[in-house]
């Protein structure tokens, strides 16, 4: 599980420096902590970062040998950037992802006069799939697993007091806003997600495959897609995008039995503009490990009532390279 909770107590967003921390982590951003790092068992954290509105903590619990998820935070004239980027099938795809989407968003920014929108986001991401997609081709032949890796990707912008939201896969941010006068906070579904679970999702798929009985298949309580995967939407995954991919050597439990006609799953991202408002106190950004456990208003309640909790929880520092977070329960950040 990947998580990243943001303070927004501040509508002054002034770029400084680029300032970047990244790590395949749960993250929690905020401006309530001390600042320790250190480390405890599988589990690392730093309490205290800068970004370009205050700080932010991160963390990382390791479930698995191979690790498989990224996360990032960057600062700059381009505002606050944050990845959240939950791998599946190996870590080639998150990393990959973490390597590359930011900068294909500084450049597609650059190329629009230094300004962030849908579009700028959008190509960012298309860019970083071409990119993956021809790393796969150029490696079939020694490493043909990496067709099968893919990662769900969920970004964050905070530029000029708007929140640009981008998902692919079934990742999540919840805004914590207040309520009036009375001391409440509301919670506030801001992105889409892409998980075959979905009705919406299994009738978009439905309708975009007519010829397809079997794109979506129930197998053991969960509906996945061609009874594989249950996202519709991620980065990699290129085995169910180009027929090219979807044969020899690859693993014979990814090949379909039938030819691929036009892809299966989808890069492009659902997009979504938010203008902060004062009474928006917080995000909480997490991957579904997240939200398996706790409904959108039980996890802002937890971060409403625990401003704290980070410091007295995280016993360990995230190391710079790559770490794996799989199934971790977001108990009191």
């Amino acid at each position: 599980m990947l998580l990243a909770l943001m303070n927004l107590f501040s509508l002054c967003w002034k770029p400084f420096g680029r300032d970047a921390d990244r790590y395949d982590s749960i993250g929690v951003i905020g401006s309530n902590f001390a600042g320790r790092e250190g480390r405890e068992g599988l589990l690392w954290f730093r309490d205290v970062g800068k970004y370009a509105s205050g700080d932010f903590s991160m963390a990382v619990v390791q479930a698995n040998q191979v690790l498989e998820d990224q996360s990032q935070i960057e600062s700059g004239p381009l505002g606050t950037f944050v990845g959240i980027y939950d791998g599946h099938g190996g870590p080639d795809a998150s990393r990959y992802v973490c390597d590359h989407l930011f900068r294909h968003f500084q450049a597609s920014s650059a190329e629009s006069r230094g300004l962030v929108t849908a579009q700028t986001i959008e190509r960012a991401f298309r860019q970083t799939e071409d990119g993956y997609t021809a790393l796969v081709s150029s490696s079939w032949n020694a490493r043909p697993q990496i067709a099968s890796a893919g990662t769900c990707c969920l970004v964050g912008v905070i530029f000029q007091q708007t929140l640009f939201v981008a998902n692919a896969g079934d990742s999540r941010v919840v805004l914590g806003k207040k309520v009036g006068n009375t001391g409440g906070m509301a919670a506030i579904q801001l992105s889409t997600e892409h998980n075959a679970n979905l009705e919406a999702v299994r009738q978009e798929l439905k309708e975009s495959h007519p010829h397809d009985p079997q794109i979506v298949v129930l197998k053991h309580g969960v509906w996945r897609v061609k009874g594989i995967i249950q996202v519709s939407r991620s980065i990699g995954d290129v085995y169910l995008k180009h027929p090219q991919f979807n044969r020899e050597p690859l693993n014979p439990k990814f090949r379909l039995p039938q030819p691929m006609h036009m892809p299966i799953l989808s890069a492009n991202p659902s997009i979504l503009s938010h203008p902060l408002q004062p009474n928006d106190s917080f995000l909480i950004f997490a991957s579904d490990g997240l939200w398996e456990h706790l409904s959108n208003e039980k996890a802002v309640d937890i971060v409403n009532s625990n401003p704290h909790a980070c410091e007295e929880t995280y016993q360990g520092r995230p190391p710079r390279s790559s770490k794996k977070t799989r199934n971790a329960v977001f108990g009191s950040a």
